[in-house]
């Protein structure tokens, strides 16, 4: 789905708070394990991981301890209250509805799956900003493959043992919604302020929806 004002906004917020983090808590028993991980050439010295991870989040690498890292500075952020999912206003009232009218909501994201869960727990939402009880699954590409093959369509599909032609697949690129729509799902393009513009012949061949409000379901 299409749901945030600004895709995984905690990714910049932990290159924020990451020196504060290293400056403070270098030697702490709760962050040395996160320190630790890493290898020995980039933990020598808090400049040193500072300049590594910079290195691999600029090139968007998903190593194991980055991702650990990542993981502990998002916690911490979104428990303070520093850090907030900023959702477009249409989304949490139609996840509401489908919910409500028996439909399940599944999310699959290259986001992993724990990140998924800090995501829709620590919304902008009002009054109930915590969106988990209305997602029945969550999938990422290690669970489920690719968000570009076919394949992956296919096996999220296979968890819930309904036909996959009665899935409808959100998202606002086009090669997601292409794969899914060749695993035979149903597949819309999510069109939302900031994202990347369509070409003629993209607009021409997919069903475009500006707000999930458009979207009519039924369970």
């Amino acid at each position: 789905m299409s749901t945030k004002a600004n895709h995984y906004p905690q990714f910049p917020y932990a290159l924020e708070v990451l020196p504060s983090t290293l400056a403070t808590q270098w030697d702490s028993p709760a962050f040395t394990p996160y320190r630790d991980a890493f290898p020995p050439t980039h933990r020598s010295t808090p400049a040193a991981l500072l300049a590594h991870v910079r290195d691999l989040m600029s090139q968007d690498l998903k190593i194991p301890y980055l991702k650990s890292l990542q993981g502990y500075l998002w916690l911490t952020g979104y428990e303070s209250g520093a850090l907030r999912c900023p959702l477009f206003q249409d989304v949490q009232p139609s996840m509401a509805a489908w919910h409500k009218a028996g439909i399940a909501i599944v999310i699959y994201s290259s986001g992993s799956v724990p990140a998924q869960k800090l995501l829709f727990q620590y919304t902008n939402s009002e009054p109930e900003p915590d969106l988990r009880p209305l997602i029945s699954g969550y999938f990422d590409t290690v669970s489920a493959g690719l968000k570009t093959d076919r394949a992956s369509y296919e096996k999220i599909a296979a968890t819930r043992g309904e036909g996959i032609g009665r899935w409808l697949f959100l998202s606002d690129s086009v090669r997601e919604v292409d794969a899914a729509r060749e695993a035979g799902m149903q597949g819309f393009v999510v069109v939302r302020e900031g994202n990347a513009g369509l070409s003629e012949e993209e607009k021409e061949r997919n069903t475009l929806v500006e707000s999930f409000e458009a979207i009519k379901l039924k369970g």
